[in-house]
């Protein structure tokens, strides 16, 4: 069960959140030790975190970089559904992040996937690092990308070095945290 609190401007909207919540059984609104607040704000500017617990905002004009406000764990327009509503209060409450389209358009991703002082690498390391992650030894690399075993210890090695890791299982784990690889 996870616990609600709302903080709404009114009453009246209060009341629409909680409508929005009552089919879904495994939510409860509280008015405190909530696990999870919802938020309904009309612009960044109005966001004033009273709790500790994960913060799901619900705005009219998403893509104000409300992430970057400490609690924050979802943004949602104002308009969602009940069934979108429930299902980022359950992913905050675990700990994820849930954002609207227009929301993760305004972050900086590019800069998210690369820390600053890491080498791009290259379209044949992307290559390989991508055949890591699908369990391939360097033999069986080589032979997919019609390439010496050699060739194929350099790419690792220089892949290695360039996302700062001395493991394949870290470099295909580095990979997918900077965004380098599919899932």
């Amino acid at each position: 069960m996870t616990r609600v609190a709302i903080d709404a401007p009114s009453a009246i909207v209060q009341a629409g959140i909680e409508a929005l919540l009552r089919p879904y059984a495994e939510i409860q609104v509280v008015d405190s030790g909530a696990d999870v607040v919802v938020a309904l704000v009309e612009s960044a500017g109005e966001l004033s975190l009273g709790s500790t617990a994960p913060t799901v905002v619900l705005i009219d004009d998403a893509g104000q970089g409300l992430l970057r406000i400490a609690g924050v764990r979802g943004v949602l327009s104002s308009d969602c559904s009940g069934e979108e509503l429930a299902a980022a209060i359950q992913a905050a409450a675990a700990g994820l992040v849930v954002l609207h389209p227009r929301e993760l358009a305004a972050l900086p991703l590019a800069e998210m996937r690369m820390p600053r002082g890491v080498e791009e690498l290259t379209p044949r390391e992307t290559e390989i690092v991508t055949l890591l992650a699908d369990g391939l030894s360097n033999k069986e690399i080589a032979g997919r990308l019609k390439i010496s075993d050699h060739t194929v210890k350099f790419h690792v090695a220089s892949v290695l070095a360039k996302l700062g890791v001395s493991t394949r299982t870290e470099a295909v784990t580095a990979a997918l945290r900077q965004g380098l690889i599919p899932l």
